[in-house]
């Protein structure tokens, strides 16, 4: 028998490992590629793109906020991995009700990260992969550790425009921009995911400002609406980059590349 608690306070027990399972969650479905149990996936979401080669044979089951429960239950899973933040409460609960075991993850930090993969590794009998890939986090942490005295550099880093959205000192993606050497100018904002004004962000004069891919997908034709920024210290020289947003939000297999990845964007 196997028992490990999930992010939610909640036992989660399996007699056997599990074989048969269904990810809600990108970056975690990813993961468990990434432990060598990409065969027990038998169901993911139209979202799981990653690993580009692979992914792309499972049974898709929706959106992580729209997914297709009877269908999910018809999979017969003996564990369905979602996220508290990702997914939604209905959907799980709709999922408890099918009598389904669900896992539920919350990586606020990526120092969070090693003992999520740890507990995956459990569930699905990968508990030497896993020991790789949490050994692998602990270390890019440790090292940036080390680093602690590195020049930092106040960023800007939207989500969303049309409204501007970006994320406080409560999120993952915040956390690592910080163990990266950046300084979120809407970190001490009340909301984890924050509407503000380009007016706002210029008065806060971030030095750096990171374009990510997702949610929204910034690119080239975006840089107009951003004018009124090229009055901060961005501009002064341009420190304006687009970044892969995988680096950013992804927790699981991707942390400790995407914390190398960001920091050395910053670097520049």
């Amino acid at each position: 028998m196997i028992e490990v608690v999930d992010d939610a306070d909640r036992t989660i027990v399996l007699q056997e490992p599990a074989r048969r399972i269904v990810s809600l969650v990108p970056s975690l479905t990813e993961t468990l590629f990434a432990l060598g149990r990409g065969t027990a996936l038998v169901g993911v979401t139209r979202y799981c793109t990653e690993p580009v080669g692979a992914v792309e044979r499972l049974e898709r089951v929706g959106g992580t906020k729209n997914p297709d429960c009877e269908r999910i239950r018809a999979l017969q899973p003996d564990l369905v991995v979602v996220n508290a933040e990702e997914n939604r409460r209905e959907d799980f609960e709709a999922l408890q009700r099918a009598g389904l075991t669900v896992f539920v993850s919350f990586s606020h930090r990526a120092g969070d990260v090693a003992g999520l993969i740890h507990r995956l590794g459990r569930l699905t009998q990968s508990e030497a992969a896993a020991q790789r890939l949490g050994d692998e986090v602990e270390r890019e942490l440790d090292e940036l550790g080390r680093q602690a005295q590195m020049r930092r550099a106040r960023v800007f880093c939207p989500i969303w425009k049309n409204p501007w959205m970006s994320f406080n000192q409560e999120t993952y993606a915040d956390d690592m921009l910080r163990l990266a050497g950046g300084d979120n100018v809407c970190g001490d904002r009340p909301q984890r995911y924050c509407t503000i004004t380009l007016e706002e962000i210029v008065a806060a004069d971030p030095e750096v400002i990171l374009l990510p891919s997702e949610p929204y997908v910034f690119a080239e034709k975006d840089l107009p609406s951003l004018a009124a920024l090229r009055m901060t210290r961005a501009h002064r020289p341009v420190r304006v980059h687009f970044i892969d947003g995988k680096a950013l939000s992804w927790y699981g297999s991707r942390t400790a590349r995407g914390l190398r990845y960001l920091h050395a964007v910053l670097a520049t």
